[in-house]
């Protein structure tokens, strides 16, 4: 079972050795801390906004804790440069009610653009532009204050494949951006058992529907692991203001719960791990069964570890709270 350590505790075990190999760069590239997730606190009631102001602390406290920085803009500056294109992909499946809260992800943008990105190259986007404007989202063709975009079937014309999957992915992501980030919610589902950022990114690609078998193992992984995501990717966000516990993908109003935190991480792996966790806390809490007791284990989740593409072992993953 993991546990939570502040960001000195966590500074101090990294100065001593005892997290060895816990930062890592990629080539010359941004770090990346396997296993870590930050986290921030903050409650607002369903369908209630955040403050501009308690958005701003919450989300920037959470990537401070992630990267292990003074601040949220020095975090995003250690994984974003002036040259990135960055595409934030956002998850508005569920409608507004459980879709990212729009005063977070402007958080979010804000902080990248005084972390040095220029808000023409930030671009928040959804598999349609009709999703984005159901979660409260504005439709901007090009920033600033940042693009908003739907992909809307602008998909390359021949698929790629990686592992089991063979597919079209949306040309937002194979070519215009140099960059990605996933900003997910907290929910479960009902074939792949959790719905955060990983799962996000099957809104990418032209045929999700195939991909939904065998609890969607291995094909979670295998889209996040194709070249196009993978050496992009830099950091999960999950908006957990409130989260789904049952019921998922849709939104069920009476499976929802007020978890009040938002996390971030570089590791993909561990962000999602996290979320099932807290979905199975909310789900014993009601005396409901486990996922893996329900017939939805995350099976995907040790397939993407195996692959490399982060830490799927409670027992590694390290909770730094803001």
């Amino acid at each position: 079972m993991s546990r939570e350590l502040t960001r000195r505790e966590l500074a101090a075990l990294l100065g001593a050795g005892a997290l060895a190999g816990a930062a890592r760069t990629v080539g010359s590239g941004p770090v990346v801390r396997p296993g870590v997730v930050g986290l921030a606190r903050a409650e607002a009631e369903l369908g209630k906004p955040l403050g501009r102001a308690t958005a701003r602390r919450v989300m920037a406290a959470a990537l401070s804790a992630s990267v292990g920085t003074e601040s949220g803009v020095e975090a995003l500056a250690r994984l974003f440069g002036p040259s990135d294109t960055v595409g934030i992909k956002v998850n508005c499946l569920a409608g507004p009610a459980l879709s990212p809260r729009v005063e977070l992800v402007e958080a979010f943008v804000d902080l990248l653009a005084e972390a040095g990105v220029d808000r023409r190259r930030i671009i928040v986007f959804e598999r349609s532009s009709r999703e984005l404007v159901r979660a409260g989202f504005t439709i901007h063709r090009a920033g600033p204050p940042y693009g908003c975009v739907g992909t809307d079937n602008d998909y390359e014309s021949l698929p790629s494949s990686c592992g089991a999957i063979g597919s079209c992915f949306a040309r937002l992501v194979t070519t215009t951006c140099t960059a990605l980030v996933s900003f997910g919610v907290v929910k479960d589902h009902d074939l792949a058992g959790v719905s955060a950022g990983m799962k996000n990114w099957y809104g990418v690609i032209h045929n999700p529907n195939k991909y939904h078998d065998s609890g969607c193992d291995p094909y979670v992984a295998d889209v996040v692991r194709h070249p196009f995501i993978r050496e992009k990717l830099r950091l999960t966000v999950l908006d957990g203001i409130v989260a789904q516990c049952h019921g998922g993908p849709a939104f069920r109003a009476a499976e929802v719960f007020p978890l009040g935190t938002v996390a971030a991480s570089t590791d993909p792996v561990a962000a999602d791990l996290w979320a099932w966790q807290v979905i199975d806390g909310e789900r014993r809490r009601r005396g409901k069964p486990s996922l893996e007791e329900a017939g939805r284990p995350v099976r995907w989740l040790a397939t993407a570890a195996r692959h490399g593409l982060g830490v799927d072992d409670p027992e590694q993953l390290r909770l730094v709270s803001a």
